[in-house]
């Protein structure tokens, strides 16, 4: 079965959809996929995402698996179910041939999978970061928006690759970051990894 990940994310450069799509993919390659990696589809803003999943949504075939993953933007209730969520939040309908497990959510947003892997995020500013400046809670899908870019910029003041900015840095660190540490840390990535696992 072939799959296919709109992810929110990108902008409106072909070159940034072009490290997004790279980044995300080497995610899944380390996370077990390689050999059976899904095609990742860099829609750019949020509600284009939602968008093209809909759209592609209307037009799968029995072989091929379709994916939304975007960012929660806020905190998700407990037992809260993704659909749910975006429901509430965005009055986004959930099309009528998706399922639970064609939705996945990044809390609040990606930054929130760097904060799992602070070893990773110190190699790749090197000298001067600041871990101390990181948000110490280790349920990193409880770490709001603000905290972690606050978080990110404050830790990278100084360093030679300047402050943290998304696009900028965000990619490559995610090619980069421990997909097991981020499982660990945000039971939705792992919802993610396991659906992905199960369906390639």
């Amino acid at each position: 079965m072939s799959i296919k990940i709109y992810v929110e994310g990108g902008g409106d450069t072909h070159a940034l959809k072009t490290k997004c799509r790279q980044g995300f993919s080497e995610f899944f390659r380390k996370a077990g996929l390689e050999g059976r990696m899904p095609r990742v589809v860099s829609s750019g803003g949020r509600q284009a995402a939602f968008d093209d999943f809909c759209t592609a949504m209307k037009k799968t075939a029995n072989d091929e698996f379709i994916i939304l993953l975007v960012d929660s933007e806020e905190a998700v209730a407990t037992n809260d179910r993704p659909w749910s969520h975006l429901k509430n939040r965005d009055n986004w309908d959930r099309p009528a041939n998706a399922a639970d497990e064609n939705v996945h959510l990044m809390v609040w947003c990606m930054e929130a999978w760097f904060i799992a892997d602070r070893e990773t995020l110190a190699a790749f500013f090197g000298q001067h970061f600041s871990a101390s400046a990181l948000p110490t809670r280790e349920d990193v899908e409880n770490i709001d928006k603000p905290d972690l870019y606050t978080g990110l910029e404050n830790a990278t003041l100084t360093c030679k690759k300047g402050k943290y900015g998304k696009g900028r840095h965000s990619f490559d660190i995610l090619a980069q970051i421990d997909p097991a540490k981020v499982m660990t840390a945000s039971p939705f990535a792992r919802r993610l990894i396991d659906v992905l696992r199960e369906k390639a």
